[in-house]
């Protein structure tokens, strides 16, 4: 079990279990500009963005609990926020190291690059 820092909205919680995580969901938040991966209702990774006045979603910052790197998290975060963008034909500049590499290394996902 993993309790989420004190950084993250509505704690404390406490989620995961083994590693083994079966169910989650990616939103948009606009009102915080970021969107979020939940599990089990809790925030455990975030990608804030700003949208440019042609549209563009620059990310400048892809973060996730402490507690709970290493185990896909952002990827996880990713993936929904690209499928977000490409089914709303939305294109991304990947301002944060982490966001770049997830696309590199995701060739069929370049075409969302600004």
């Amino acid at each position: 079990m993993v309790t989420i820092p004190a950084q993250w909205p509505g704690l404390p919680v406490t989620i995961c279990d083994n590693r083994h995580v079966s169910e989650f969901e990616v939103s948009d938040n606009p009102d915080r500009h970021r969107y979020e991966l939940r599990i089990d209702d809790r925030i455990v990774s975030i990608a804030d963005y700003d949208i440019t006045s042609d549209g563009v979603v620059v990310v400048p910052h892809v973060e996730t609990d402490p507690e709970l790197r290493g185990q896909g998290m952002a990827d996880r975060l990713m993936r929904g926020m690209l499928d977000d963008l490409r089914a709303h034909d939305r294109r991304i500049a990947p301002l944060c190291g982490f966001a770049a590499a997830y696309i590199r290394n995701h060739p069929a996902d370049s075409d969302l690059l600004a």
